[in-house]
């Protein structure tokens, strides 16, 4: 009996780009462990590309805030995209960010158990909206950044209202440079993360776990390719070395114009205002990374209900 379901490989082959044939093939081979199998197509060069997007998995909205050199993003999920336009969720959302503006630190249950504008704690209002939108909601995570002397630069693609939406960024320039210099130079390369999505601000802060991944799929590309050990081994290390510099945001080429290492871009335009600018931190929240959706079979549903 087969350890994986149809939804399993519709799931491989969007990561993918696989075949048919070639990810349920991986999926037996697997037992039926998708990232595995993930891998399994990627080192024998039958992934197009692992996509960088997650699967949107979870619907509500991400919010973002800043005041003064801090600004912290907040995002909050609910079961349905219904609800995320829901003025009373967005709301909470809003809310639940501006509490957060005010914390230490990205302790989310230290943000349930925070003041909620009106009374109560969020953790109060929270069960509130539960109870009266009537779907199950959830504070999930935060994440601050702040500057000694600089900005912090807000953005949210696509938003569904200000400040909130299912992409959110911050980006924190450290410089004695003014606003009319930092602004647009932190909307640009907000823009340039939306899309670019880097793992870490530099190859060094790259998880070692992640890295580790990529070097065991390198290492099993370069033995099928038959060459000598030494030259396996530098190829090895090229594929790591480039897996690093396409994911570390400093390193990442700008979007704006495909070639300039974003580091340059911040260099250069320090270097027209006078002054240093240091890129000193980012956030990118994208709703529902990393949480997997259970996804029903509307049609079974309606036949199950029908015969009891």
């Amino acid at each position: 009996m087969a350890a994986f379901s149809v939804a399993d490989v519709k799931t491989l082959r969007e990561k993918t780009g696989a075949g048919m044939m070639d990810a349920k093939k991986a999926l037996t081979e697997a037992g039926g462990d998708i990232e595995a199998a993930v891998d399994a197509l990627r080192a024998k060069g039958l992934a197009t590309a692992q996509k960088k997007s997650s699967r949107t998995a979870a619907e509500g909205l991400v919010g973002v805030a800043v005041e003064g050199t801090k600004g912290v993003a907040v995002e909050v999920n609910s079961e349905t995209d219904f609800v995320a336009k829901n003025e009373q969720f967005q709301d909470f959302v809003r809310n639940t960010t501006g509490a957060a503006l005010g914390m230490a630190g990205d302790d989310v249950e230290a943000l349930k158990a925070a003041a909620y504008p009106g009374g109560g704690s969020v953790a109060d209002k929270l069960t509130d909206n539960v109870a009266t939108i009537g779907e199950n909601q959830q504070v999930r995570r935060m994440k601050t950044v702040a500057v000694t002397n600089g900005i912090v630069v807000p953005y949210v693609h696509n938003a569904a209202a200000p400040n909130l939406g299912k992409i959110g960024v911050l980006v924190a320039l450290e410089s004695d440079a003014g606003a009319d210099v930092l602004e647009p130079l932190g909307k640009q390369l907000a823009m340039h993360i939306a899309a670019a999505f880097p793992m870490a601000l530099s190859a060094d802060q790259l998880d070692a776990d992640i890295i580790e991944r990529e070097r065991a799929i390198a290492r099993e590309k370069a033995a099928e390719s038959g060459k000598p050990e030494n030259v396996q081994e530098k190829m090895v290390e090229g594929a790591v070395n480039k897996f690093a510099k396409e994911n570390a945001l400093l390193s990442q080429v700008f979007v704006m114009d495909n070639k300039t290492p974003i580091a340059d871009v911040v260099a250069k335009a320090g270097k027209d205002a006078g002054t240093a600018i240091v890129l000193k931190d980012y956030v990118r929240f994208q709703l529902g990374e990393g949480i997997e959706k259970e996804e029903s079979d509307f049609a079974a549903e309606v036949a199950a209900a029908v015969k009891g």
